[in-house]
């Protein structure tokens, strides 16, 4: 990964199942130039690898905390990802 790429584990809580919330992050996403997958947990929240530009990942973390209409975000949680080989494309796994 370059110096000026950057890979995070996100973890997003609150109303965010059931709004669309992974159709609009891999919009989000490939609008930005961003790699990665999206998927629903178990408990009711949205986890994301995003992978990419490190400007495109912060304005992504930011656009996590409004989501689409309908979501209520309350909690992003952000884990780097050290090393590894960049993911390519986005898509939904769950």
């Amino acid at each position: 990964m370059g110096e000026d790429r950057k890979a995070v584990l996100v973890r997003i809580s609150g109303r965010v199942q059931g709004v669309s919330f992974r159709v609009w992050t891999r919009a989000q996403a490939e609008r930005h130039g961003l790699a990665g997958w999206v998927r629903n947990e178990d408990d009711g929240s949205v986890k994301a690898l995003i992978a990419g530009p490190e400007a495109a990942v912060s304005v992504m973390l930011k656009e996590f905390w409004m989501g689409p209409v309908g979501a209520k975000v309350v909690a992003v949680e952000v884990e780097a990802v050290l090393g590894g080989v960049m993911p390519s494309g986005f898509r939904i796994t769950k």
